[in-house]
């Protein structure tokens, strides 16, 4: 059976928003540098978010798949997404749940509305969108209330909020759920989350994937 990755309506959202990416993410960042230079300093990562504004900002393909993979590998029921934007990474989960039996959940969330509503059009292009609940604000306010265990996790938000979005979710982390991060280059403010998830300690198993900047995975372990 092909996946639905190969469909031919998936295939067309997704071709169209890396095309977007391709066209919007450099000037964003850009823009960052910029601005970095003119203060003479790193901007913080709520600065960097509204010079970014609409702009995508998203995953690599590569980085898809292996949300694809592990998601019909760990046949993940409870999916939860920090960080939608246009609804890119939103896709490759959301094929991996029709793929096991199209029966999970994925509760994905977006602080902007604008991109939320683009993230919705993009779901619905795809035949994804029955699949997702799309919350719109502060993840650590439309995330408080979960109530089912999650099986996997993806933090693709602020680099800031990562580790403040995985303890707020720690206790609904089901036994030997996956915990995948997208990285960035060089990036202080992924210290805390990283050196969380890599102290045995705090109840994690965790490896570095050179996927793109970098995607740390890592399993709560039972």
């Amino acid at each position: 059976m092909a996946s639905t990755l190969e469909s031919p309506r998936v295939l067309g959202v997704l071709d169209r928003l890396f095309a977007q990416v391709e066209s919007q993410d450099p000037p964003a960042k850009q823009r960052v540098r910029d601005r970095e230079i003119e203060l003479g300093g790193r901007l913080s990562q709520a600065q960097r978010y509204e010079l970014y504004g609409e702009a995508p900002l998203a995953i690599t393909r590569e980085v898809g798949e292996l949300l694809y993979v592990l998601t019909v590998s760990r046949r993940a029921r409870s999916i939860v997404e920090f960080g939608c934007s246009l609804g890119l990474s939103t896709i490759f989960l959301a094929a991996g749940l029709r793929d096991i039996d199209g029966a999970g959940s994925l509760v994905t969330t977006e602080l902007l509305s604008g991109k939320a509503n683009t993230a919705r059009e993009n779901l619905t292009d795809a035949g994804l969108g029955d699949l997702v609940e799309l919350r719109v604000g502060d993840a650590l306010h439309t995330l408080a209330d979960l109530a089912e265990p999650v099986d996997l996790l993806f933090l693709d938000g602020r680099n800031d909020l990562y580790l403040p979005v995985l303890r707020l979710l720690e206790p609904q982390l089901a036994p030997n759920a996956l915990v995948a991060a997208d990285l960035n280059a060089e990036d202080p403010d992924l210290l805390p989350y990283l050196e969380h998830v890599r102290e045995r300690a705090h109840g994690y198993f965790s490896v570095n994937l050179p996927l793109d900047a970098g995607v740390e995975v890592s399993v709560r372990v039972a």
